[in-house]
């Protein structure tokens, strides 16, 4: 009786081992020749000549393919936000159906010249005191602090014309460079004149450029005084932008423009749609997060039909800011993210020329400046300010005239 159950224990723990062992034994069977497989998998991919690419384009991994023994799995874009060699690693499935990787590098290069800005002639009166370069702009796509220099000989404590070259380099070697003249002129003493101002009717604008397309409107700030509000609206004003506010220069503190609580309230008590601006002097994202939030802050009392636009124009001094055109960008990208995800609708503000030459493409609406009869900016917009110089009844003095298209 013993023996037949030492037997029966004996052959039990014999089908156990077995169906333990062989599971386990084809798995791991099955595991290595997986591995023996991808080892000896072929792996055919041809490499385009050209692996260089412009920092802040476009590129996706197939850009740098001529071609593989298979499919991608992931065709994915590339960062090229920074300069230098760049590491690519990638998967895809051979003609055999065996994933496989690959990796290959690219090199991501600035190609793109320092922007400046030079007048044909500068002048200046005797004495000058000023920082020279700084009355040029100079600025880079990629490099925050571009050296930018005048090139030639020239005396301010002597008058004359002086031939000099500005000239802007940047950290990858690129240089542009513009001849100007120096004007060094002696103090008159005297009173200057300077010539009337041009201004022109609201009606006549009104009568020029609505249409069923179009809405007519303004921007307003502490400079258009008291606003007279109904007589604003009867003259066909269809929305307004006002200024909740600025900063006290780089790093200063903010205020609440004098007059934005009795704009903003006498607009929407004659039912005129309202949008907000801030003039900004941002240097960096978390400059532009912290105005974003104080702007938050102070529109809580009301409500907008129109969006928070974040308006930088410190172009005249743009060199203290020590800010790449990408990371300015960027900076007003943040700005705008904080005030869309407390519930508003955001807008970028700028001329035609920055929109242009600085600006990187953006997600966002714009509100072009461009004074002129027609824009000819090619972007997309959905406001224009083409005036700045308007005259309406309500309203003392020059005021911008903006047309928003629906």
């Amino acid at each position: 009786m013993r023996i037949k159950t030492k037997r029966k224990i004996i052959i039990i723990l014999i089908i156990v081992l077995v169906l333990f062992i062989i599971p386990i034994s084809i798995f791991f069977g099955i595991k290595e020749y997986n591995k023996w497989l991808i080892k000896n998998a072929e792996i055919i991919v041809e490499l385009n000549d050209n692996l260089e690419v412009e920092v802040f384009s476009e590129a996706k991994l197939s850009d740098f393919i001529k071609s593989i023994n298979g499919t991608l799995i992931d065709d994915f874009e590339i960062n090229t936000t920074e300069v230098g060699t760049k590491p690519i690693n990638f998967e895809y499935i051979n003609d055999d159906d065996i994933k496989v990787s690959y990796k290959f590098n690219i090199d991501v290069v600035d190609k793109v010249p320092p922007l400046i800005y030079s007048y044909s002639s500068l002048s200046v009166t005797k004495g000058y005191t000023g920082n020279l370069a700084k009355e040029l702009f100079c600025g880079d796509n990629y490099d925050d602090k571009p050296k930018c220099e005048i090139i030639g000989n020239y005396d301010v404590n002597i008058p004359g014309t002086y031939p000099l070259v500005y000239q802007g380099t940047d950290s990858s070697g690129n240089i542009s460079k513009q001849e100007f003249n120096l004007i060094v002129k002696q103090s008159s003493g005297g009173t200057s004149t300077s010539s009337p101002q041009t201004t022109q009717k609201f009606s006549e604008l009104v009568s020029k450029y609505k249409n069923e397309n179009t809405k007519i409107g303004l921007d307003v700030s502490r400079w258009q005084g008291d606003i007279d509000f109904e007589k604003v609206k009867n003259a066909g004003v269809e929305f307004v932008f006002i200024r909740v506010g600025s900063q006290r220069g780089i790093g200063g503190e903010y205020f609440v423009d004098p007059k934005f609580e009795q704009n903003i309230k006498g607009f929407q008590k004659v039912g005129i749609p309202v949008g907000v601006y801030f003039y900004s002097y941002a240097n960096n994202k978390l400059a532009a997060k912290v105005e974003a939030e104080w702007v938050v802050k102070q529109l809580k009392p009301y409500e907008l039909q129109l969006p928070v636009v974040f308006d930088w124009e410190n172009w005249s001094f743009y060199q203290e800011f020590n800010l790449s055109f990408y990371h300015l960008t960027e900076m007003a990208n943040t700005y705008i993210g904080v005030v869309e995800k407390a519930g508003y609708k955001g807008m970028l503000y700028s001329s035609k020329n920055y929109l242009e030459k600085v600006w990187f493409k953006t997600k966002y609406p714009v509100w072009l400046a461009h004074y002129t009869e027609q824009t000819n900016y090619q972007g997309d917009y959905k406001v224009w300010q083409l005036c700045s110089n308007a005259r309406i009844s309500g309203i003392s003095g020059n005021v911008d005239v903006n047309i928003m298209y629906n």
